[in-house]
């Protein structure tokens, strides 16, 4: 991070013509895919129509085991409910493509966020915070699920909300009186995330925690932080918490397990993991990014950066086609790049967090450590290829951009050895990306959603 008054030059005229280009691009790429993507396609995309379009003529909340998305906390679902009546259209692929691109402009906000956040705070290095939004802009599993009818970018867009606020009330420390009120409104994007996705709970520990361990740190803060770790999280569960506590009791559960509405996924392969699928990361992942190829049916991080960076499960690009695994392997391998810059600022961000108690970075670092914790019980406790999927870790776009745009501002800092380099990469990476993901510019999706699964042995 940059101190007060260390800011850069004015970039060139070149670099901000690229990034309005690249930004208009990435627009329009994701709105013209959630206009053009098939209606039907897409994770759970049949399921949460039928979801939607029983909201849309019925406004009581039904049981979990009612259907296949009936399960899932309510927000979304009532949302797209509202936007389908408010169309006054009884056409079905109308009201779909209104809740993607409104879907869709939610994701893009969440660009906008990160490199809000990066201007704050390091004042005048516009170059990076081009590169934070660009990070995000540029993700292929930001791009594919933006066209998709789930709720996962809306919960993405109240995370980064949430973290993203929590970041630049701790970078304005000293705490002020009214800072307990302002973690209360940061309270209701965290409360709006976990009443979308259980997910969003998350959000509240890294920001409540965050809080905390700020006041612990600056102790004649720690009153005023434990208000604000106290206001947030309370406000946060009042918010979206009633969900849970309704299930509770009404069907002796908060979050349901095992609906026999879901007993299909139960016979999806491999059906069981062991700790060393969290430690194979197997060339497959780059030369077979389909996750059931044999060496990544047992992957769990390859299996994630396949769909991190690529369409791991067909949902999105054919499924068997020479040229897409091509496309693959390229976009894989150039995207070691983004990946080597998040994980290069990740450690700085832990250095200064451990050395100068720094608070954005304690709240951007425990976002980032909670959620890969999550995931990792999360596919332990089903183990499934479908359940790896880098759109769960959406949440950490925010600290994904932040630390990424750090190392790779310095990377390509002007006169830097490596700089020519690392910008022929990105652009090779951006534009492989745009082409590979805009639908129907090469690649065009006709057969049915996702990879056909039976009979693969997880062996």
């Amino acid at each position: 991070m940059s101190e007060p008054g260390q800011g850069e030059a004015r970039p060139p005229h070149a670099l901000l013509i690229a990034g309005i280009v690249l930004a208009l691009a990435a627009v329009a790429a994701r709105l013209h895919n959630a206009v053009m993507y098939p209606e039907d396609m897409g994770f759970d995309a049949l399921g949460n129509w039928q979801y939607i379009h029983r909201l849309m003529g019925d406004w009581t909340l039904p049981a979990p085991g009612d259907g296949w998305a009936t399960s899932h906390p309510p927000l979304f679902y009532y949302l797209g409910a509202c936007a389908g009546r408010l169309l006054g259209s009884t056409d079905k692929m109308t009201a779909v493509i209104a809740i993607r691109v409104l879907s869709t402009l939610a994701g893009l906000g969440m660009a906008g966020l990160a490199g809000l956040l990066v201007q704050r705070v390091a004042p005048g290095e516009t170059r990076r915070s081009l590169l934070a939004g660009a990070l995000i802009l540029i993700l292929p599993v930001h791009i594919y699920t933006s066209a998709m009818l789930n709720e996962e970018i809306l919960t993405a867009a109240f995370v980064s909300l949430a973290i993203t606020g929590a970041a630049l009330e701790l970078l304005r420390a000293p705490l002020d009186a009214a800072a307990p009120w302002r973690a209360a409104l940061l309270g209701v994007a965290a409360g709006l995330a976990l009443l979308t996705k259980l997910s969003g709970l998350l959000v509240i520990a890294a920001v409540g925690g965050a809080y905390f361990v700020h006041g612990l740190r600056r102790r004649s803060e720690l009153p005023r932080a434990t208000a604000c770790a106290a206001l947030f999280t309370a406000v946060a569960l009042l918010v979206g918490g009633w969900y849970y506590a309704r299930n509770l009791e009404r069907y002796g559960y908060i979050y349901p397990k095992d609906l026999s509405v879901h007993s299909l996924m139960f016979e999806m392969p491999p059906g069981e993991r062991s700790a060393a699928d969290y430690l194979r990361f197997p060339v497959a992942t780059f030369s077979d990014p389909q996750l059931l190829a044999p060496d990544l049916l047992h992957s769990v991080w390859g299996s994630t950066y396949a769909t991190l960076w690529f369409d791991g499960h067909r949902h999105f690009l054919p499924k068997q086609d020479r040229a897409v695994r091509r496309a693959g392997t390229l976009i894989l391998l150039l995207a070691l790049l983004p990946t080597a810059a998040f994980l290069s600022g990740g450690l700085r961000g832990l250095a200064r967090a451990l050395r100068r108690g720094s608070g954005v970075d304690t709240a951007l670092l425990l976002l980032v450590t909670l959620t890969l914790a999550g995931y990792v019980l999360f596919t332990w406790r089903n183990p499934w290829y479908a359940t790896l999927k880098a759109g769960y870790l959406l949440g950490c776009s925010v600290p994904f951009a932040f630390y990424g745009s750090e190392a790779l501002a310095a990377w390509t800092r002007p006169g830097h050895r490596s700089s020519l380099a690392v910008w022929i990469g990105l652009g090779a990476l951006a534009l492989a990306i745009l082409a590979t993901f805009t639908l129907g510019l090469v690649f065009e999706k006709t057969e049915g959603p996702g990879l056909p699964w039976r009979g693969i042995s997880a062996s």
